[in-house]
């Protein structure tokens, strides 16, 4: 099997290395998973960058923040991908997350991603789920890549976000697809963003031209798609653009 690829800290080189030697007739395909947010859009313009033609692959699960779906749409246009798929599915019907089912999400706690356990913002299995139809939909499009802008850093603390379960799900892949067992093509899942804090996920970003103001990371947006400013997610951004030194181009509800 292949070796889970993480790129370091100076993957913009690297990218544009790989960008130079691929022909464009002879491009590569990869399926990339697309929430609307800020990691994901980083990982959208990296592969862009790296000289895929990206299959991009964005999920209506039935989570509350609805905007985030419109920036995904608004996003896979402005990159000019091959093609973007919403995926309808319905996770509410196991609750247990703040993000699908009546609870309240947490707020105005800084230090709530660095906590032990398991954060109530965690949808149980839904990267599990979103890799398995990249999966069957790079099997059909005979791509060797999925991109997953999962993150061990900056993170909330979801057990599927580990490199150790992304490594996992990649072997699986490779032994449960005909092109894997027939040896045509290893399945490789990407996570440059794996080992990387987000005020340099943010910097990688704004030196491929994305435009954050685009994106939206919140998990409880108001009906106008302005960020709470106050959970979690909001928060690890906030202090990634803050970190980073550049501008933060959220809207917020407050401020």
């Amino acid at each position: 099997m292949g070796r889970l690829h993480v790129v370091p800290k100076h993957i913009l080189e690297l990218s544009t290395n790989i960008t130079n030697i691929i022909h464009p007739q002879n491009k590569p395909k990869a399926v990339v998973l697309l929430s609307g947010g800020l990691d994901s859009t980083t990982i959208l313009a990296i592969a862009h960058n790296e000289g895929y033609d990206c299959y991009v692959m964005s999920f209506r699960y039935g989570q509350r923040n609805k905007a985030e779906l419109q920036c995904a749409a608004n996003l896979a246009k402005s990159l000019n991908v091959k093609q973007h798929s919403i995926i309808n599915i319905d996770l509410r019907l196991f609750g247990a997350s703040a993000l699908t089912a009546e609870i309240e999400i947490p707020k105005d706690n800084p230090d709530s991603h660095s906590d032990s356990g398991i954060p109530i913002t965690y949808v149980p299995a839904r990267n599990t789920i979103f890799l398995s139809y990249a999966l069957a939909w790079a099997e059909v499009l005979t791509a060797d890549a999925i991109f997953i802008g999962v993150n061990a850093i900056d993170y909330s603390g979801y057990p599927d976000c580990r490199p150790e379960y992304i490594q996992a799900y990649q072997d699986m892949a490779n032994l449960a697809t005909q092109a894997g067992v027939e040896g045509k093509t290893k399945l490789v899942i990407r996570t440059p963003l794996l080992n990387l804090t987000k005020a340099e996920i943010i910097k990688i970003g704004v030196e491929l031209g994305v435009d954050y103001s685009l994106t939206l990371s919140c998990y409880d947006p108001d009906t106008d798609g302005r960020a709470c400013g106050r959970c979690d997610s909001c928060q690890l951004r906030k202090k990634g653009f803050e970190d980073a030194g550049i501008t933060d181009p959220t809207r917020y509800i407050e401020g």
